[in-house]
């Protein structure tokens, strides 16, 4: 066996430095291998031990989620993504994850990449991906920069998704200049399979042969997962080999070769290359099954002449997997991906103990130990300082009273429904197949979740995901603690039980005393949330470094991904206005207050407020009552009041039902406070008249304040008797405001 020459590959702090390592990372290496690693080794550990793989900076917190629940069959860092039980003998796999910076600095193959990625997470467990969902966000909507990014991002998902052939059921969109410089994309996959029947990530059995499956190696992504750990510059645009470049054609017959091989039995052990390639995979998989491996980075198929052992180890291209396949039966693996016209070639082998050896032309080129390299291993961790900002305390000074009550209703009316981050989507979602595969039941039946169908089962799938940063931005606690809610809350108006929870957790540096304490209490309000709704937290992914060098950080963005089961399609509950006369019911407490409301931030122009009102206890309460009259068919409509407040949740429910509406607004409220004021825990439903005793009676048995407010009636939006203007005219302002501003 050759051994490494180090000569010609000498490495130093300085060298660790310009790899994005810390001196005492460095140290640590040596001691870790008794050695001076050489430049192929220290690379590996630059990508490993970056805060994208390693989660160095904030795994000690991510271990205080919780992780039980009474469907889990996967716990959070298990698997690939998270596994839970829906019934039928099925599984639902889900995750989300971000494609932040590669989004920045070229939006489509950014955006399009991370659609891939998150897919591939799926199917590599043996899942088929039924739906999609994304999590946006972007800066200034006029200037020019933003309108790029939009486009690129959309076209890049839409192009991606649709040639997959997975629908995109859902999303959120959300404007601020924040994200000027750093937008935020957060992609979620959904997918389905029989228990028992998944594949993990492991890799075991002495002399048992890995395979590298799907495309070829190219120089693309080359240090993608460091290049995600480190702020934004305008030195970043040099960055761009590290943005990956995506084949969607590749991957949907990378999909179904996948889920044909599984078949087979073949199958030890199977783990996607994303972040790291083919370095991650290797140690990932060999660290969680206790082997080694010796790999042959020349064996690896290259789009590229010439390519170095450490760009082969870190390439991040796309489409590829590592599969350990049982000895003896690479013949029937083989055929399956040959059939599929896809690569499939020999390039490890599993070896006892922990060391992974990697060669090139029968040089010994890097030699580490597996268990260094991952979470749970030598990989460092760390606790880092934080402290709560000014800002905080100064927030809290707000007073209501500071803001004279809302006169001119019809003006407010017109900016909020015209306004981008409430105004309709439908620039963006009409570029995504929404209908591929014939599983979607929302597209002509819109509800607050996205419902997908399970085939051969009554039961069907809620899913949706949330977030609004502006409230985390206030109160980071409480304002994750919405977040969930919200995600749970959508799910139990169109119908399903809220099941549990994947997360995408966008924050700036770590190191910032001021944004860790953003990020520490986010951990602590989503834990509280999921415990008291039962739904545990089985993974997702953690982006730090959302900041540029001039613009400071983005508003911190833990983006809640939330499945629930719909436990009988009867069930599903639509969020539009039936019919003339059906009753129109508030239900939830009312409450004086217009905090961190769109209202108050871009209409007033006043952004340090505190959260809106929110109390766990009642939204849990809350959310159960609403499970009992849907379940009981007692309600025509429900929708939940979010962003814009009650005008906003009134506007879309009459759009989207083509009905008026006839309110009477409470008088012991502020006229402001009542329609666009974003107090927490609130639901709007519309019942028959034939419905109104026992619905009235079922609430009162669980103690939920609720008030009928009015009526479907007639064209248009009157409020104490006022005619503000007809339904169509408040809905073209509020379908055409993106595309306009965009074309």
């Amino acid at each position: 066996m050759s051994t490494i020459n180090f000569k010609e590959q000498l490495t130093t702090v300085q060298t660790a430095k310009d790899l994005g390592l810390l001196p005492e990372e460095f140290e640590k290496i040596k001691t870790t291998l008794g050695r001076v690693p050489n430049f192929t080794e220290l690379s590996i550990y630059s990508v490993m031990w970056s805060e994208h793989c390693s989660y160095k900076n904030s795994i000690t917190w991510l271990k205080t989620l919780p992780k039980d629940g009474p469907h889990m069959l996967a716990k959070a860092g298990e698997e690939n993504a998270g596994l839970v039980d829906i019934g039928d003998g099925l599984a639902c796999a889900f995750k989300i994850e971000s494609h932040n910076h590669p989004s920045a600095l070229e939006p489509y193959q950014g955006a399009a990449t991370g659609v891939g990625g998150i897919n591939r997470d799926i199917f590599t467990m043996g899942a088929r991906p039924i739906a999609q969902l994304n999590s946006l966000r972007f800066g200034d909507i006029n200037s020019e920069k933003t309108k790029w990014l939009i486009k690129g991002v959309v076209k890049g998902i839409g192009d991606y998704g649709n040639a997959f052939g997975i629908p995109t059921v859902a999303g959120e969109v959300f404007f601020d200049d924040s994200y000027n410089v750093n937008p935020l994309v957060n992609a979620m996959s959904v997918g389905i399979v029989k228990k028992g029947e998944t594949v993990s990530a492991t890799s075991y059995g002495e002399g048992n042969p890995v395979f590298i499956v799907g495309s070829s190696t190219g120089k693309d992504g080359i240090a993608g997962a460091a290049f995600a750990s480190k702020d934004l510059t305008e030195e970043s645009s040099k960055d761009l080999p590290a943005v990956q470049v995506g084949d969607p054609f590749q991957e949907k017959l990378l999909l179904e070769a996948t889920l044909e091989v599984i078949t087979t039995g073949a199958v030890i052990g199977m783990q996607d290359m994303g972040a790291a390639g083919i370095t991650c995979s290797t140690s990932e998989m060999s660290a969680k099954g206790e082997h080694g491996m010796e790999v042959w980075l020349d064996k690896v198929p290259t789009r590229q002449a010439g390519m170095l052992p450490f760009e082969i180890l870190l390439s991040e291209s796309q489409e590829r997997m590592l599969v350990v396949v049982k000895k003896g039966r690479e013949e029937e693996v083989k055929k399956v991906f040959e059939k599929w016209d896809l690569n499939c070639v020999q390039i490890a082998v599993v070896t006892k103990g922990d060391r992974l050896k990697y060669f090139f032309h029968g040089e010994l080129v890097a030699d580490v130990p597996a268990g260094s390299l991952v979470l749970g291993g030598d990989a460092p961790v760390y606790k880092r300082e934080y402290k709560e900002p000014a800002s905080y305390a100064e927030s809290k000074k707000f007073d209501i009273k500071s803001v004279k009550d809302c006169e001119d209703l019809k003006h407010v009316m017109v900016h909020l429904a015209g306004h981008p981050n409430l105004a309709s989507k439908r620039w963006i979602y009409n570029q995504y197949d929404s209908m591929v595969g014939t599983v979607n039941m929302s597209t002509n039946k819109p509800s607050d979740a996205a419902i997908v169908n399970i085939k051969g089962s009554k039961k069907a799938l809620a899913m949706s995901v949330d977030c609004n940063s502006r409230y985390v931005n206030a109160d980071p606690e409480i304002g994750c603690a919405i977040a969930v809610c919200e995600a749970a809350r959508n799910i139990v108006c169109s119908g399903g039980v809220p099941s549990a929870v994947t997360n995408c957790l966008n924050f700036g540096n770590p190191y910032n005393p001021e944004v860790y304490w953003q990020f520490v209490g986010a951990i602590k309000g989503m834990s509280a949330a999921c415990l008291k709704l039962q739904t545990p937290v089985t993974g997702g992914n953690v982006s730090f470094y959302n900041q540029s060098s001039y613009e400071g950080p983005v508003f911190p963005t833990p983006t809640i991904g939330m499945i629930g089961i719909v436990e009988d399609k009867k069930h599903q509950t639509t969020l539009n206005f039936k019919n003339e006369g059906d009753l129109i019911y508030l239900i939830g407490k009312q409450v004086n207050d217009i905090a961190s409301s769109e209202y108050l931030f871009s209409y007033h122009k006043i952004k340090n407020t505190p959260v809106p009102y929110f109390n766990l206890d009642e939204e849990h309460a809350l959310q159960k009552g609403i499970m009992s009259v849907i379940q009981k068919g007692l309600i025509q409509s429900a929708h939940d009041v979010s962003d814009g407040g009650l005008f906003i949740t009134l506007l879309e429910s009459a759009l989207h039902g083509n009905r008026g509406i006839e309110i009477k607004m409470n008088s012991s409220l502020r006229k402001d406070a009542y329609l666009f004021g974003e107090a927490q825990s609130r639901v709007v439903i519309s019942i028959s008249k034939n419905n109104q005793s026992a619905f009235e009676s079922e609430l009162k048995t669980s103690s939920i304040p609720f008030e009928n407010i009015g009526l479907v009636k007639g064209i248009s939006l009157v409020i104490d008797g006022q005619d503000y203007g007809s339904v169509k005219e408040f809905g073209d302002l509020y379908n055409t405001s993106i595309e306009n501003k965009l074309n």
